[in-house]
């Protein structure tokens, strides 16, 4: 037969009384077990009695009338029986234990060859038969450890619980206890500071055993049911007594195994918190760490102040290319750094039931990557400024120069200009000296016409340095000022000096022809010769091929004019030559002086012989810039040639890249290797990058601003590099995080592929995300029931409130990852952590800390501590934590 709970009654017979005879023929009943029985029983029924405040002395005698053997039932039981008959007549007594003998078959238990006429007789065996059978049902039925029956279950528990402990070896319920050890051991496993195991010895089982039984008794609340000489003088120590009193102990302490089952889970969920709160907190420190780094750069990068010299500049570049190089690779592996920690954090508090983590305000991924882009954006605008900057001053070097020597050529001639015409020699002259004075005059309004233009090219060279803002424009302005004042003042004073010449022209008609025809001659060529030593001595600047080949083309056409000038050269010298003929031959006193002008044929004469010099000297020059754009040529064609080969490998790999994050090359497994080779493979390609980098500068440093021969800039370069190795850290973190998810999940390969396909196919523009519209119909093709109703569509933004909850728009593959495994795996709840806290707590709606610290290990139950807020409910009582709000909040919950 079996009874409730797999108790079968093979264990002991059918029946008491049968089971007893039968160990007695069989020569195995000892007359020793009967008192250790009585002894223990009547233990056992009063430690219940007393709860009813009474009890027994005679087991045999107090249960006959059947008044406390009811009583006894309903105060284990918990339920009320029948009203007991109260007269004192024997069919009284019989009725009474009648009605306890049919609670008890109530409850599944066949009572076989027990009486109620031998209770009321006081059968000692009848009623230890009886007591025995309730003390099965009541106190050893209910245990059940790995589904095996009550008295094995009981002493798998024991086994458990005594494993640690030597010289204990738990094999049954007489010969295993009989030494005391094995109760020591179950008490010292609960309650470690009631007893000293290690000062305890096998070869003092009297002592050990009475340890045992005082220690229960009174700390534990379980009376003496046993008499430790009874144990040590019986060879074969009764089992029904000996399991009613383990079943005692076991029952004392099923409280402290909930206790420990609900700590376990407590703990379990707190050390995931900590973790998730240290990986906030680093989180916290890179993100204020890269955004004040953010913050302290910008403010340089968005300086536009300089000396206004080309010095100064090329400093701050050179300034530009030391950060680029050194100062901003770490921080870009520290945003990527960053990244893969959020990602991750994400992943873990996803899969622990956790609410998304939301950084402090300023400091969400968002943020980082707006400051990031501003910071790029102000790199961008700070190198233009500089290269822009670079070309402006180096232009206003050029033209400052070309003023000083424009100023200093017209200063030169107007030296002594002003003194001469304001001299008044024409009124001592004769008529041919005052004719001469007259036409040497037109011949100086000829040669003032002739420098207007210059004058002009001097106030424009001033005009342009002043709107180029250059550093010196105090001076250059104040020296045109003179210039200007000073040619006003020329233009007066030779319109002045003609008016005079013209009032004396009526006395004075004679002129020298020959003079005139020299000055005439030789005004406009002397004019041509100072303009071309200029213009053989003039700066130029140049930044391509062709620039430099049309001014090599217009020096060769220039030269080819040199024979033309060579034959007005000879021409105007035979003039002062034939002057001098004329003079030497007719004795003419002063004649060899040329009243029309001051140029000589001496001064033609070297500046001519000047620009015979000059020219080679130019043709050196032009060479020299020749060759220093074909070295500039040079350098665009090895720029252009590595960057086409560098920029569409960066694109490939950021293609392949895109590919595998998309999941659409073999398992999860397969993903990370090959993103872990691509990985290596980018780092190998640096030297690449660097060897660019080099040759950059060197453009950089030769002033090259255009390469016709690639689209490929270095900026676009570095930001490609840059955005490569950011998409393969992402990816290897996203997948990593996927196995993760997987594996704590418990979802197969093909699950995966199966969410990671129909993902795939709703996200046509493979951005990684799907709108609204696009995540229901991936989850209506994954088999997912939303109604078309409006009940189906408060369903589906239920759902899209948990995959968005920052309501983006948008839904990505972690997000919908989470959800689909969510539907099918289980985690824990604040529910489940409620009820352990409940446990710990015994019932209370409420947790004191030194329940806390007794029964969590110091550092979480400190955790708790801090974080618990005070419980404000009723019958509280000073230092009550609220341990329901506390977990609650562990999952980002405000109620149940």
């Amino acid at each position: 037969m079996m009874m409730e709970n797999g108790l079968s009654m093979e264990d002991y017979g059918d029946n008491y009384m049968e089971q007893e005879e039968e160990w007695e023929r069989e020569g195995l009943l000892d007359p020793a077990w009967e008192k250790q029985q009585k002894k223990t029983f009547t233990a056992w029924c009063n430690s219940h009695l007393r709860k009813a405040g009474t009890g027994i002395e005679n087991i045999e005698d107090d249960f006959r009338n059947g008044l406390k053997l009811m009583l006894l039932l309903e105060v284990i039981s918990g339920e009320t029986l029948p009203k007991p008959d109260r007269g004192k007549m024997r069919f009284h007594k019989i009725a009474n234990v009648n009605k306890a003998l049919d609670f008890i078959a109530s409850k599944g238990v066949q009572l076989v060859s027990i009486g109620a006429e031998e209770i009321v007789d006081g059968n000692l065996k009848m009623t230890l038969g009886m007591i025995w059978t309730i003390i099965l049902r009541f106190a050893i039925q209910d245990i059940s450890v790995e589904e095996m029956t009550a008295k094995e279950g009981l002493l798998l528990w024991c086994q458990r619980k005594t494993a640690p402990y030597k010289n204990v070896n738990v094999q049954n319920f007489h010969l295993s206890f009989k030494d005391g050890l094995a109760f020591c051991a179950l008490i010292h496993r609960h309650r470690p500071d009631l007893i000293d195991y290690s000062k305890l010895s096998k070869d003092n089982p009297l002592e050990n055993l009475n340890t045992a039984f005082d220690v229960a008794e009174k700390y534990l609340d379980i009376p003496r049911m046993l008499d430790p000489d009874d144990l040590q003088n019986t060879a074969l120590p009764d089992e029904r007594a000996v399991m009613t009193y383990v079943s005692s102990y076991y029952h004392c302490f099923s409280g402290a195994q909930k206790a420990e089952t609900a700590a376990n889970r407590i703990c379990k969920v707190l050390k995931v918190n900590q973790e998730n709160e240290r990986l906030m907190e680093e989180y916290e420190r890179l993100a204020s760490d890269l955004l004040e780094w953010i913050r302290r750069t910008m403010p340089w990068l968005n300086s536009r102040q300089a000396d206004n010299s080309l010095a100064g500049v090329q400093k701050k570049l050179e300034e530009y290319r030391t950060y680029r190089r050194k100062h901003k690779p770490p921080r870009v592996e520290q945003k990527a750094k960053l990244e893969t920690n959020f990602n991750t954090l994400q992943t873990k508090l996803r899969l622990s039931n956790r609410p998304a983590y939301l950084p402090t305000e300023g400091k969400t991924v968002a943020d980082i990557s707006n400051a990031w882009k501003g910071l790029e954006l102000s790199e961008k605008a700070f190198e233009e400024w500089l290269l822009a900057e670079t070309m402006r001053l180096e232009r206003l070097e050029h033209l400052a120069q070309k003023f000083k020597i424009k100023a200093d050529a017209h200063e030169e001639w107007t030296r002594g200009k002003e003194e001469m015409l304001q001299s008044q020699d024409f009124r001592q002259c004769k008529l041919n000296e005052l004719k001469a004075l007259k036409k040497k005059h037109e011949a100086f309004e000829s040669d003032l016409a002739a420098h207007q233009d210059r004058v002009e090219q001097i106030a424009a060279i001033a005009q342009e340095l002043n709107s180029l803002e250059y550093h010196d424009c105090v001076s250059v302005n104040a020296r045109c000022q003179r210039i200007c004042d000073q040619w006003d003042r020329l233009g007066a004073l030779t319109q002045r000096r003609r008016t005079a010449l013209d009032e004396a022209e009526r006395i004075l008609e004679k002129i020298d022809i020959l003079h005139l025809e020299f000055a005439k001659r030789a005004a406009p060529f002397n004019n041509w010769l100072d303009g071309t030593r200029e213009d053989l001595v003039d700066m130029f600047i140049v930044h391509t091929m062709e620039e430099i080949q049309g001014l090599i083309q217009a020096h060769d056409q220039f030269k080819a004019t040199l024979g033309e000038a060579d034959k007005e050269f000879n021409l105007v010298v035979n003039l002062v030559r034939e002057v001098e003929s004329i003079v030497k031959q007719y004795q003419i006193p002063g004649g060899l002086e040329n009243p029309y002008t001051n140029v000589t044929a001496h001064d033609m004469t070297r500046k001519w012989s000047d620009v015979r010099q000059l020219v080679p000297q130019r043709d050196q020059t032009l060479a020299n810039e020749l060759r220093k754009q074909q070295n500039n040529e040079m350098l665009r064609r090895q720029f252009a040639e590595k960057a086409n080969v560098v920029g569409p490998w960066i694109e490939r790999q950021m293609d392949a890249v895109t590919a595998i994050g998309m999941g659409l090359q073999g398992s999860l497994e397969d993903q990370l290797h090959r993103l872990k080779e691509y990985e290596q493979a980018v780092y190998a390609y640096k030297p690449n990058i660097e060897e660019l980098e080099k040759i950059h500068q060197a453009v950089q440093e030769s002033m090259i601003f255009e390469n016709r021969y690639t689209n490929y800039t270095m900026e676009t370069l570095r930001v490609g590099w840059e955005q490569l190795l950011t998409s393969i850290n992402r990816n290897i973190n996203e997948v990593e995080n996927q196995i993760l998810t997987r594996d704590s999940k418990g979802i197969s390969q093909d699950q995966l592929n199966e969410f990671r396909s129909s993902f795939n196919h709703f996200d046509k523009k493979r951005a990684g995300r799907l709108t609204p519209e696009e995540f229901k119909s991936c989850l209506v093709s994954l088999g997912y029931s939303i109604g078309k109703d409006r009940q189906g569509e408060m369903d589906f933004q239920r759902i899209l409130a948990v995959v968005d909850p920052n309501s983006t728009g948008y839904v990505h593959f972690d997000a919908f990852l989470d959800f689909m495994t969510r539907e099918s795996t289980d985690t824990d709840t604040a529910e489940q952590v409620i009820d352990s806290f409940r446990i710990l707590a015994g019932d209370k709606p409420y947790i004191l800390p030194d329940e806390l610290r007794r029964e969590l290990p110091p550092d979480q139950a400190e955790y708790c501590i801090q974080r618990m807020p005070p419980y404000k409910g009723p019958n509280g009582i000073p230092g009550a934590l609220d341990y329901m709000s506390f977990s609650t909040a562990l999952y980002g919950e405000t109620d149940l």
